[in-house]
């Protein structure tokens, strides 16, 4: 009787999210994006009811196959396999027919037979090896030192101090704090030890007894037993030819060696317990400085070492560049560069000493003509030092260390192709301002990597955006315009929520909760919390948002009206708005009244656009119009329109000739375009604002060009391409397979879902 209302509680819990998808159940508004959070904290209160949950959620996914509720599926199956990697024990049969649906997923469209892809393929050797699911996500999350699989995560928050209050922040800094307070790599491993054990053997592994052997080891002996657990699920996992079985009896093994002397039948077992999961690295970040993204992904693929002063290594990386990381790296030594030297280099300019010293065709010989004296020694920074290169270039999957001097006759050794075994987690706290910025990065970044690649090969770069409205917030630019209202500034939240549902159930939800959980006071025992909702619902995200939604980044190229002062270089990413300057001087306000009262208000431009037609042939067009300002919207209102197009609307100003005298009229005109050219016909300027920030405000603007902002490696590899074929006009070679524009990749649940 107990196990049927258990089964009745998680099944209304599970309608009930069902209906919040809906979007018309107004009793379930006051707990968006609670009710998924309470189901999984339910569960793990009392894990022996996972499979009462996966089997519910099983049940659900084909109802809704049957009936054709597309917009159930993915939410379900993330939340069946959520479920899934952190249940204790799971039957076969049960994970059959959730790998069985996830294969017929494979004749839908996109995003549907991609995530059915990827959780078929993730299933299947869960089936083989039971636990590698949770073994693999612990080990890559806590950085836990594992030969089989090496891999690496992090997640880092960022959040722009100028944009979120200052509670807000120290909040989120104690709730990250907190959620970590009891990880210890002692802890995790024995976490994994414990659950590998649990979903191999099922009822038959007495916990009691196993936790009591962990807790009394010696933490060298834990390390020994944990590396033998992984290799054995990572050998079961990894072989073609291994069933169930085989992988079971290989962790029985392992199990009654760590009970030594105790035995497995001495003490009730106890039924399923399970292990919890820890919650992922996590580190806060203001985002105070420009290039502090970049800095950071260096310094998480090789941390500094503890001897290093923090002032020392700031102030390195401040005057640090790629090619100071690894000119004398081995896996891009086809670069080589020249150290300072006072001699010649020519060999009869050496001192006579040196060869007096040593008899002719000796060994030593050689090696003194090879050796430069006179140079001047640099002391090497932390980030150029010779632990930090090897560290960084010669990790798991990197070519060995070899000498610079090659044998003649020997040919060199292969470079091994590197391994991406870091992955960084991008987290945005904030509006479409910092979404701004992170463009601004990003092609930072790619223009880095263009240059001297380093991390594109070594590391998996995940963005995702979380948004947080203040309120009220007054954006107003020295145009003083009107202050953009909150709607305006979290578009990019409100485009992701209506392509993805699960996204605006789980995560738009935050934009007003994490505020108003900032604003409550704090409990004294708060440091001892570890379910805390906003970490608990970060960490969901990241591990469950596997769909990206790409985003077109937008170049702009601004001239000012001052002929001395250079053309400015941008990019943005949501909108461009220009505005007409206020007129500084008397003289100047004076005949702009009077300009005004005659032509209206506003000036005149030249608007120079490619129209953006279906069947995508280039259509060039060019109009003349007075306007007191434009904006470029990159977001599209609706989810169904290209991304990869400008809206533009102006506000052209009409004169009208009637008998009571002369009136003015405004009319809005729309235009869709991916490159146009805007620029004053009169001596008045005009501003821009970039990303609808203050911060990114360009004064005394004459004229303002447009366009997608292209890749740069692909930039780079054109221009190559074009030194060799001069007379051709188009891409030519592997350049025309190249990505040609620069995207930015926001992850989601699910993508855009047509």
């Amino acid at each position: 009787m107990e196990s049927t209302e258990v089964e009745s509680d998680i099944l209304r819990r599970v309608r009930t999210l069902l209906r919040e998808l809906d979007g018309h159940h107004p009793a379930c508004q006051c707990n968006r994006g609670m009710l998924r959070w309470t189901l999984h904290k339910k569960i793990d209160l009392n894990p022996s009811n996972s499979s009462i949950l996966v089997s519910i959620l099983v049940k659900e996914l084909e109802r809704a196959e049957r009936g054709d509720f597309r917009h159930y599926i993915i939410p379900l199956l993330h939340t069946l396999m959520y479920t899934l990697i952190k249940a204790p024990c799971i039957s076969d049969e049960l994970c059959g027919r959730v790998y069985d649906f996830c294969k017929k997923l494979l004749t839908l469209p996109k995003p549907f037979c991609t995530i059915g892809l990827d959780y078929a393929a993730r299933l299947k050797m869960e089936r083989t090896a039971p636990g590698m699911l949770y073994q693999r996500m612990v080990i890559s999350e806590q950085s836990l030192k594992s030969d089989p699989y090496p891999y690496q995560e992090k997640i880092f928050i960022f959040a722009d101090p100028e944009l979120l209050s200052e509670a807000i922040c120290n909040a989120l800094v104690m709730d990250t704090e907190a959620a970590q307070v009891s990880q210890s790599p002692r802890a995790c491993m024995c976490y994994v030890i414990i659950h590998t054990m649990q979903a191999a053997l099922g009822e038959g592994c007495n916990i009691s007894s196993l936790k009591a052997s962990l807790q009394d080891m010696p933490t060298s002996d834990m390390e020994h037993w944990f590396q033998q657990v992984v290799a054995a699920v990572e050998c079961g996992g990894g072989e073609v030819s291994s069933d169930r079985a085989q992988h079971t009896a290989r962790l029985e093994e392992i199990y009654h060696a760590i009970l030594g002397s105790l035995q497995a039948g001495d003490a009730p077992l106890g039924g399923l317990q399970g292990a919890p999961l820890p919650n992922p690295n996590i580190s806060f970040h203001l985002w105070t400085e420009d290039h502090q993204l970049w800095k950071e992904l260096v310094l998480f693929i090789r941390p500094p070492s503890p001897s290093c002063e923090p002032d020392c290594l700031s102030q390195d990386l401040d005057n640090f560049e790629i090619q100071d990381i690894i000119s004398d790296c081995e896996c891009c030594e086809q670069t080589r560069f020249s150290v300072l030297s006072t001699d010649s280099g020519i060999e009869r300019d050496l001192p006579l000493a040196a060869e007096d010293s040593f008899s002719p065709g000796s060994a030593e010989t050689e090696q003194s003509r090879l050796h430069r004296k006179g140079g001047i020694k640099k002391k090497p920074s932390p980030l150029e030092s010779v632990a930090f290169l090897q560290a960084g270039c010669n990790g798991a999957g990197a070519k060995p260390p070899m000498k610079l001097q090659r044998r003649p006759g020997i040919p060199p050794e292969p470079a091994a192709p590197l391994q991406r075994l870091h992955t960084a987690r991008i987290v945005l706290l904030g509006d479409d301002r910092i979404l701004g910025r992170l463009a601004q990065a990003y092609h930072s970044l790619r223009k880095r990597e263009t240059r001297r690649i380093f991390l594109t090969p070594r590391l998996n770069l995940q963005f995702y955006y979380i948004p947080v409205m203040m309120g009220q917030t007054n954006t107003s630019t020295a145009t003083d315009h009107a202050a953009t209202s909150p709607k305006e500034l979290c578009e990019v939240a409100t485009y992701l929520g209506r392509a993805d549902p699960w996204y605006e159930s789980n995560i738009n939800t935050l934009c007003h909760m994490i505020p108003k959980l900032a604003t409550m006071p704090s409990s004294p025992s708060k440091h001892l919390v570890t379910d805390l909702f906003i970490t608990d619902v970060i960490a969901y995200y990241v591990r469950m948002g596997i769909q990206p939604v790409c985003f077109q980044v937008y170049a702009v190229k601004i001239f000012f009206n001052d002929p001395a002062q250079e053309p400015a270089e941008d990019v943005f990413l949501t909108e461009l708005r220009t505005q007409v300057q206020a007129s500084t001087s008397p003289r100047e306000l004076s005949m702009t009244k009077k300009r005004t009262t005659l032509d209206g208000p506003g000036i005149d431009l030249t608007v120079t656009y490619r129209k953006v037609v279906l069947s995508d042939r280039a259509k060039e067009l060019a109009t003349s119009l007075r306007s007191p300002g434009l904006v470029m919207k990159a977001i599209p209102a609706d989810e169904t329109e290209d991304l990869a197009c400008l809206n533009v609307n102006i506000t052209e100003i009409i004169r009208i000739n009637n008998l009571s005298g002369r009136s003015f009229s405004a009319v809005a005109n729309k235009l869709k375009t991916r490159n146009i050219k805007i620029r004053s016909m009169e001596q008045r300027p005009f501003t821009v604002c970039l990303d609808k920030d203050s911060r990114r405000v360009y004064r005394n603007v004459i004229s303002v060009e447009v366009s997608p902002c292209l890749e740069p490696s692909y930039c780079l590899q054109r221009t190559r391409a074009m030194k060799f074929n001069l007379h051709e006009t188009e891409d030519v070679g592997l350049v025309k397979y190249m990505p040609k524009s620069l995207l930015l990749p926001i992850n989601t649940f699910a993508g855009v879902i047509q």
